[in-house]
């Protein structure tokens, strides 16, 4: 094999995947959109999530700043290179991380260091298997840490929230897949897709669920009782109105794909694997004596994702525009539904930054200030000027333990985020006079178009990119509050809701 040619192709499948969606994935989001009625929050949301994709595809941008944990499935024939394979998809990985085309995810868990160039013990993850066929076949998925973190493992029988028990049966599956939707609400960045894996064991249940991601979204199930299940789960998870980022709405579930595999007799796991709307999966066959690519595997005709110009203001959403720094009146004349269009100072803060401002004073002034919950990839020009190529939203229940001493420390007055905070912040919001915005999950190519500057950084040394506080200069950045300082929550609100939709599915479907 010419090496140096393989390592081009998969620098191609790994640019290729953080930056356009395939047509089986676009068809499902445009299909949502249609569902959803206009000026809703969850078709404004997925207005702006089909205005990102386009923009991530025409400016070969990341798709979502986080561009996860890179996971290879390899089949090859036998005799093929395997240890210079592996090769040629490390140095494209550094070059891919180089290019901005990836962030750099790699973190020592002692340490907390970050590699830099997405290398190091674990990362990237590559599975070979050897097959008779005459080509070799690789895909890729960029999963992200919000829905990873989102992935559950059920082990029979369990007693489960709303559904009650659930046995060692193929209901006892279903009640499973349906609390797993339920749990994700809007912090996977749905409306998602799941892979399900049926038996094997703690390690290989969880492997078997992120294969059935792998798999075609409009392909059909050869197992019928499975074929049934993934048809049952898609037309009745959609009934929890969770809606897209847990905003409440019509479609909280895109696709569903459920494999099987045998176990032990005393143990029966259901393992989820939870992905967001910006699936991000891609393949490739691969002539083995020349390292060329002959063929992508995820084609399809083009998609319209429909009219991606639809208004933040329709319906009864009342739009603000506030200059940071912000005061308190200003805040508390906000309520739950509120568009916010934020001009001026914004800083990011992200996991490593909430635990050290514990102890530790903030390097710039905060109050009144706006904290963005963003880990965005960043890449330096010859003058040294950095400049903002991916910036959407982090998941901001991580920060639940720290936010609202953040908050009453620093004076912030918003926090911009996904997925929703917790009671404690809730409570921080009111007692001090902030809010929190949920910014759109995985729009990161439609927020760093309203980064209009870069005024600097801290803690880059010791954090890395991604969890460096970066000070940037905005305009247009819009977000919808989600949480207000009147003790009003969206998402408890959503999922309260949710959870009493998710009692009508208790009773036995299948025998």
């Amino acid at each position: 094999m010419n090496s140096q040619q393989f390592q081009n192709s998969m620098l191609k499948l790994i640019i290729e995947t953080s930056t356009n969606l395939p047509a089986d994935v676009r068809k499902q989001i445009a299909a949502a959109r249609v569902k959803e009625e206009m000026g809703t929050r969850s078709a404004i949301a997925l207005g702006t999530i089909a205005e990102n994709i386009i923009m991530a595809a025409e400016s070969e941008g990341p798709i979502c700043q986080d561009t996860g944990m890179p996971t290879f499935h390899i089949h090859c024939p036998v005799g093929a290179n395997q240890i210079e394979m592996k090769k040629g998809i490390l140095a494209a990985i550094v070059e891919a991380t180089k290019l901005g085309k990836l962030r750099p995810n790699s973190v020592d868990s002692l340490t907390g260091k970050n590699s830099g160039d997405n290398l190091g013990p674990g990362t990237p993850v590559i599975h070979f298997e050897q097959w008779e066929k005459d080509y070799i076949d690789v895909r890729l998925i960029l999963k992200g840490g919000g829905c990873e973190n989102k992935n559950i493992q059920y082990s029979l029988p369990c007693e489960l929230e709303g559904l009650g028990k659930a046995g060692r049966d193929l209901d006892g599956i279903r009640k499973c897949i349906l609390h797993a939707v339920y749990q994700a609400q809007g912090q996977g960045c749905s409306a998602g897709f799941i892979g399900v894996g049926i038996g094997g064991d703690r390690t290989s249940g969880y492997t078997l669920a992120k294969e059935q991601l792998f798999r075609r979204v409009d392909d059909v199930n050869p197992n019928e009782q499975l074929r049934q299940l993934e048809e049952y789960i898609m037309e009745n998870a959609n009934k929890l109105s969770i809606g897209t980022m847990g905003f409440g709405g019509n479609v909280s579930l895109l696709g569903c794909k459920i494999g099987v595999m045998n176990r032990l007799p005393a143990s029966f796991y259901v393992s989820v694997a939870y992905n967001c709307w910006a699936y991000r999966r891609q393949g490739v066959k691969i002539n083995p004596a020349t390292g060329v690519i002959e063929d992508w595997i995820y084609t399809g005709d083009s998609v319209d994702l429909g009219q991606v110009q639809e208004t933040a203001v329709a319906g009864d959403n009342r739009q603000v525009v506030l200059q940071a720094p912000i005061t308190e009146e200003q805040i508390r004349s906000l309520k739950v539904g509120d568009v916010v269009v934020i001009n001026g100072a914004m800083h990011t803060g992200r996991d490593a930054f909430h635990k050290y401002m514990m102890d530790h004073d903030c390097p710039v002034d905060l109050n009144g200030g706006v904290l963005y919950h963003c880990g965005p990839v960043m890449l330096k020009d010859e003058t040294g000027k950095w400049h903002v190529k991916a910036a959407g939203p982090t998941t901001s229940s991580r920060e639940e333990p720290y936010q609202a001493d953040i908050i009453k420390k620093f004076g912030i007055r918003a926090v911009i985020g996904k997925g929703g905070m917790g009671a404690k912040t809730l409570a921080g919001l009111k007692e001090h006079g902030a809010v929190y915005l949920n910014a759109i999950g995985g729009a990161a190519q439609y927020y760093a178009q309203c980064v209009k500057d870069v005024d600097g950084v801290d803690f880059l040394d010791e954090f890395g990119i991604p969890e460096a506080m970066w000070h940037l200069q905005v305009e247009g950045f819009t977000a919808i509050v989600t949480m207000d300082s009147h003790g009003n929550s969206l998402h408890a609100d959503v999922e309260q809701e949710s959870l009493k939709k998710l009692s009508d599915f208790k009773e036995p479907v299948f025998a």
